[in-house]
């Protein structure tokens, strides 16, 4: 099954039926499905062909929806960038997979408009939402996005023949390496459909759900709501962020919402919040959490808020989606477990050399499963350190790189990371690229990035620097030097300053020694 086949199947089932209510506007299946439709018409009117990357550069809205099954419908494979990218890694992400597309908003050009003449791929670039872009494209196909969708377009309305099939690309999803450069995470149709297929047999997903979703679309646990809320025919509730939390809640009231995904941050938020009583939310159904295990205390929270609601704690990463989750039953017999495998999955811990390790050993946590990702984006060793040779001929299995332990009964428990990268809430921090921009400072000499235990983050990103003598500097001049170059979650937490850095007799950076404490917040 293509990933498109996800609307197109429900847009013939509930034509009428609202698919997804976004910024106070509400759109049926039949709708996106049209809209969708003549994107993907006027994508390959203006020369885009089948396998061409589009980065859709958007936040939550109609048009980031819209343009995830145009270009899918095209035949093309599309790469979400956060709306929080700054233009140099834009300019980085486009140029790394040779991107031909760009969706971008009118509010974003400034970034868009700075980072696109630095690829020389790109042939086409759409501007949505309100007003013109800053500054005009040049070189390339400029179109707004009511121009992309003129109905009056011959080709835009023209029937789409289908061209791609479940083995072919469908996304490239960025995360952070342990170099500092972003991989992306090739992603097929059959990829995306068997993680979406397993996630929805436990949540027990059907065409009544109302999900809330206020979980970036650039973040895989993001996307996914939109892409499991089409294949079931429900309807999805989009919001731009967790910003406010009151009226998020109060959304879950007016839209009797059945689920709501959420990460320990978030509910740390709602945990704050006193004055919501447990029977306004009779509808909830399920809460879905991932990133870092819940706190016990937020558990109880949430409980005593949602009583309704089946709360689940998930773990998973980019490369195959979702590995683990625990059912909502376990939570107090083993509250600090990620579960056990999804359905359609095998899971094993194994040693340095590969070989399986009994119950209670630590090791390195192995993933078998259709929805294993396809490889990194042009990079072969690093897939090939990725992926290795399973225990059936031929296959390749997911070596994840985080050390687990398992239980007798198969639950699954979080022990550590074998390599430095840093994961915050639900993402990965490459230390080395935090550090790239702390050295952009003359006032720092050296900079270490860490990551600390967090209760709520899972990790929180810790900054140790070294000043240039007879220089100064505060944690918050660093963390808005930081917030010009790096997305919100890759921003430090912790600033410590040091008169010097801890070093092994090759002068390398002892960062074990750097974790031990948080330091000094940089808020």
């Amino acid at each position: 099954m293509q990933v498109e086949e996800f609307l197109q199947s429900s847009a013939s089932r509930f034509p009428q039926k609202t698919a997804l209510v976004c910024q106070g506007d509400r759109w049926s299946y039949g709708e996106v499905d049209r809209l969708s439709d003549r994107l993907a018409g006027s994508l390959k009117a203006r020369g885009l062909h089948r396998g061409d990357r589009v980065a859709i550069f958007l936040d939550n809205s109609v048009e980031a929806v819209v343009s995830i099954f145009g270009v899918l419908k095209m035949g093309g494979v599309f790469l979400p960038a956060s709306p929080s990218t700054k233009a140099d890694k834009l300019a980085y992400l486009l140029n790394d997979c040779r991107a031909a597309g760009l969706i971008s908003d009118a509010r974003l050009s400034g970034v868009a408009s700075e980072a696109a003449p630095r690829a020389p791929s790109l042939r086409l670039v759409i501007s949505a939402g309100d007003g013109r872009p800053e500054r005009p494209f040049e070189g390339v196909q400029a179109l707004t996005w009511e121009g992309a969708l003129d109905k009056d377009t011959p080709s835009a309305a023209a029937p789409l023949s289908k061209s791609a099939i479940d083995i072919d690309l469908a996304a490239i999803l960025y995360t952070s390496g342990s170099t500092g450069f972003p991989k992306g995470v090739m992603m097929t149709h059959l990829n995306i459909a068997t993680a979406a297929a397993s996630i929805m047999q436990y949540l027990e997903n059907k065409e009544d759900d109302v999900v809330l979703s206020a979980l970036p679309l650039s973040f895989d646990y993001g996307l996914y709501q939109v892409l499991m809320a089409f294949k079931a025919g429900a309807t999805l509730v989009l919001e731009r962020s967790f910003a406010y939390p009151q009226t998020i809640l109060e959304r879950l009231i007016e839209e009797k919402a059945t689920g709501f995904p959420i990460v320990p941050t978030v509910a740390a938020m709602i945990c704050r919040m006193k004055e919501w009583r447990s029977d306004r939310f009779p509808h909830l159904r399920y809460i879905t959490s991932t990133a870092a295990p819940l706190a016990p205390a937020h558990i109880s929270r949430l409980r005593s808020l949602f009583p309704t609601a089946k709360i689940y704690s998930m773990y998973g990463l980019t490369e195959c989606k979702r590995v683990s989750y625990l059912p909502p039953e376990e939570l107090d017999v083993r509250p600090a477990s990620v579960g056990r495998a999804i359905p359609n999955t095998e899971v094993y811990i194994v040693d340095e050399w590969g070989a399986r390790v009994g119950p209670g050993e630590v090791g390195e946590l192995v993933v078998r499963g259709a929805h294993v990702m396809k490889g990194y984006w042009e990079r072969e060793e690093e897939t090939e350190r990725a992926l290795k040779p399973g225990p059936l001929p031929g296959e390749k299995v997911l070596y994840t790189g985080d050390l687990f332990r398992m239980d007798s009964d198969g639950y699954l428990y979080f022990v550590a990371r074998k390599d430095d990268i840093i994961k915050t809430r639900g993402e990965k921090v490459s230390p080395k690229e935090v550090e790239a921009v702390l050295y952009r400072l003359p006032e720092i000499a050296e900079a270490a990035v860490v990551g600390v235990q967090d209760e709520v983050l899972g990790q929180a990103v810790k900054a140790v620097v070294v000043l240039t003598e007879g220089t100064r500097l505060t944690a918050q001049e660093i963390s808005r030097h930081c917030a010009r170059y790096l997305e919100e979650f890759m921003i430090p937490k912790y600033v410590e300053f040091r008169e010097g850095l801890p070093k092994n007799a090759n002068g390398k950076i002892l960062k074990a020694a750097l974790a031990l404490r948080p330091g000094r917040s940089a808020e």
